[in-house]
């Protein structure tokens, strides 16, 4: 009977404790989410901007069990033979032909960028609701077909499936629902806090209003070819600009099918389609479209020898740029992680995704030596397993894809012999891989480099393909100097179990973003984006993402209170032309910069009678 009771009693005290933390931690929890992240969730639209469904057909070389054509070499490449004016579009994973194109000429570019400017001429004045309406019916198409989008994207760069959900699909949703929700409060007119001196403060306030620039460009990268071409989309158009995006010569064919994905909703919701204009063309007509002096704003996405011919063309119209560009980025892994299994699935996620063509990939694993010695031994083992190939035409499970072409292969291999020669050990990959169903394909083994060393050529060029490379530190600051020890700072990641050493590593880093404990977030966070050194400069993403593609256009004004008593302000007559008498003005002004500025109340007292007498 005792212990009946006393289990009772324990079962009660279970009770009780249970409904007491449901009471003051879980409904809480919920009530914050739900009034944070739910109510206002870019997914609970008014009616007036809920999105429309349509369709918008796949294109056949997308669709399971295509069987194209394959090209080889010589004709397996972009350039036609004996047509310098055609792009030749065909998949890098497999060698089958895509199309074949004709470059944009100089006067095509000129009616597209002018039928930009006309169409923006109205789109400027569109209410928010629209432009929202635009991004929800966009958002709710990618949601409900991301397969279609991955094969499209897969096709044309090679990528694998998941590569494209994750690096295509995901974070170009996330742009497009962070904008829905906080859009609009970004680009409202912004009020500051007017004149810091007492008396004119007194009398006016000031506002900053972000209006449009007019017809922007973007020139873009193929690494990405969805989420590269569809985020500067997102942002002009939210913006109230029309926009002309020069795609890579690598991946027209894929950025015609979005592009014209886009021209489709406009065209649903009875918005003018010459809003979004598409060119591709060589670099020697390249150097034609980003010196137009129609084009108001331009952001580059790619390498830095191509950055320097883009900004001296756009500074002969003295054209704004922004200026995104490759990056040397590290993982700076302290000793006292507490799980190097879980840290090793993202070190590999970080360099291998898109076969390692990736901005803000993973180009150094800089360890301290406890851990350089555990994430050695775990990736020596891993990464001789991953399997390459097109997981969009084959069965079997693929990890990685092909890379956009086949032009630096020897580039890479020629980093890592020096490396190796230099004293580092190739644990696996190393070299250029020929496909057993693809032996076309432009694939590269997965590699493992470790005991690489900073004189070592890898160790400050950008690779920007699947080779993974550790470095070991004896400190952190040896660490952190070897981060910093590139001209690249585009972005780093650092792991660590004490955040107090991680925040301090993290100032200490010379770069545009970092992510302590995970890689890469900081570009889903929408914060702003870009690099420092020859990285770059300026930002896209985020509020500074939309307020840069606008003219913030300073407007001061008289107080409200002065408004509504018709009360408005003038130059006192001791200022006014011609100045009755020189002294006076002196005294006037003298005094009116006292009152204004001088924190001593006496000093104040004295200058507002001197005024009173108008600087008698």
């Amino acid at each position: 009977m005792i212990a009946i009771d006393l289990k009772f009693e324990h079962l009660q005290w279970q009770y009780q404790i249970s409904t007491t933390f449901f009471i003051f931690v879980i409904l809480p929890a919920l009530y914050y989410i739900y009034a944070k992240y739910i109510s206002k969730s870019p997914n609970r639209y008014n009616k007036l901007e809920a999105p429309v469904k349509f369709k918008f057909p796949i294109p056949d070389e997308a669709k399971p069990h295509w069987k194209g054509k394959r090209l080889y070499p010589p004709n397996l490449g972009i350039q036609v033979p004996n047509e310098p004016n055609k792009i030749q579009s065909y998949c890098p994973a497999t060698g089958q032909y895509l199309g074949t194109f004709a470059t944009t000429s100089k006067d095509e570019m000129n009616l597209r960028i002018q039928r930009a400017k006309a169409a923006q001429k109205s789109w400027a004045h569109s209410s928010f609701l629209l432009r929202r309406q635009v991004l929800q019916t966009l958002s709710r198409f990618i949601i409900d077909h991301q397969e279609d989008i991955a094969r499209v994207a897969c096709r044309d760069s090679g990528k694998t499936k998941l590569d494209a959900s994750m690096g295509e699909i995901m974070v170009t949703l996330e742009k497009l629902n962070w904008i829905i929700a906080h859009g609009e409060r970004t680009l409202r007119p912004s009020t500051r806090p007017g004149p810091s001196n007492l008396i004119i403060g007194l009398m006016k306030s000031g506002e900053v209003r972000y209006e449009p620039l007019g017809v922007v460009a973007a020139l873009v990268s193929w690494n990405y070819p969805f989420h590269n071409l569809l985020g500067p989309i997102i942002a002009a158009i939210f913006t109230g600009n029309a926009i002309v995006v020069k795609c890579s010569e690598q991946v027209v064919w894929s950025s015609i099918w979005f592009v014209d994905l886009v021209k489709a909703i406009l065209k649903l919701l009875d918005i003018d389609e010459d809003l979004i204009q598409l060119v591709y063309c060589f670099p020697n007509d390249a150097d034609y479209f980003t010196s137009h002096p129609d084009l108001n704003h331009i952001t580059f996405i790619g390498s830095k020898p191509v950055a320097h011919k883009v900004v001296e063309n756009a500074a002969k119209q003295l054209t704004p740029c922004v200026v995104e560009l490759g990056g040397k980025d590290s993982v700076i892994v302290l000793d006292d992680v507490a799980d190097f299994n879980a840290l090793s699935s993202v070190i590999m996620r970080g360099t291998f995704q898109s076969a390692g063509q990736n901005c803000i990939g993973i180009e150094r694993v800089i360890c301290l030596p406890k851990a350089y010695e555990a994430l050695v031994d775990i990736l020596s083992k891993r990464i001789k397993d991953l399997r390459v190939g097109s997981n969009i035409d084959q069965l079997d499970e693929i990890d990685m894809g092909a890379m956009i072409s086949d032009n630096r292969f020897s580039q890479l291999e020629n980093f890592i012999q020096d490396a190796v020669a230099k004293g580092a050990r190739l644990v696996s990959g190393g070299k250029r891989y020929q496909h057993p169903n693809y032996p076309q394909g432009h694939y590269f083994e997965p590699t493992l480099l470790v005991d690489v060393t900073p004189e070592m050529d890898i160790s400050c060029n950008e690779v920007f393909g699947p080779v993974l490379t550790m470095i070991k530190a004896n400190s952190i600051d040896e660490a952190v100097e070897i981060s910093n020890g590139t001209e690249f700072g585009l972005g780093n990641s650092i792991f660590g179990k004490d955040f107090k050493t991680c925040n301090e590593i993290a100032n200490r880093l010379e770069s545009g973003s970092v992510a302590i404990n995970d890689f890469a977030t900081f570009y889903v966070a929408q914060l702003p984006f870009g690099g420092v050194k020859k990285s770059g400069y300026g930002k896209f993403g985020g509020e500074e993402g939309l307020t840069g593609l606008c003219n913030a256009k300073s407007v001061v004004m008289d107080k409200p209170l002065l408004r509504a008593l018709g009360i408005a302000t003038a130059i006192p007559p001791p200022l006014d032309y011609p100045i009755p008498n020189d002294k006076q003005a002196w005294n006037f002004v003298h005094s009116l910069n006292k009152a204004g500025y001088d924190n001593r109340v006496w000093e104040i007292v004295k200058s507002f009678k001197k005024l009173a007498s108008g600087g008698a």
